[in-house]
């Protein structure tokens, strides 16, 4: 079995402004998607908002560059993400299929193979 991140992304302001319905709605979806993957789902998190990231980068061998915010600004920030395994790239898509992000309109999510060095 291969190892895949799964990258939620949205527009923090519509998650933000979603109401108590539409939280207990997608709060729904996941457990759902946790459930039927089941031990396949290796782990899983929803992040703060992106305003609370801190980013860094090297400075041309002067050390750390040390900055508020991500590392990318973007209409659509990353929310969450899972670490599944899976056989194929088919059926990590088959399971991040049911993730509720996929039916905002405004989400959209990134499937990557996890390098295994072993």
């Amino acid at each position: 079995m291969a190892k895949y991140l799964i990258l939620i992304y949205g527009d923090e302001q519509r998650w933000d402004a979603a109401t108590p319905q539409e939280l207990r709605a997608k709060d729904e979806g996941h457990r759902a998607f946790a459930a039927t993957g089941g031990a396949r789902v290796l782990a899983g998190h929803e992040l703060e908002s992106s305003s609370t990231a801190t980013t860094l980068r090297g400075n041309d061998g002067e050390g750390l560059l040390t900055t508020d915010g991500p590392f990318l600004e973007a209409k659509e920030a990353l929310g969450g993400f899972y670490v599944i395994e899976a056989a194929d790239l088919d059926a990590a898509i088959s399971l991040a299929a049911l993730l509720p992000e996929l039916a905002s309109g405004h989400g959209g999510v990134e499937i990557r193979p996890i390098v295994d060095h072993g």
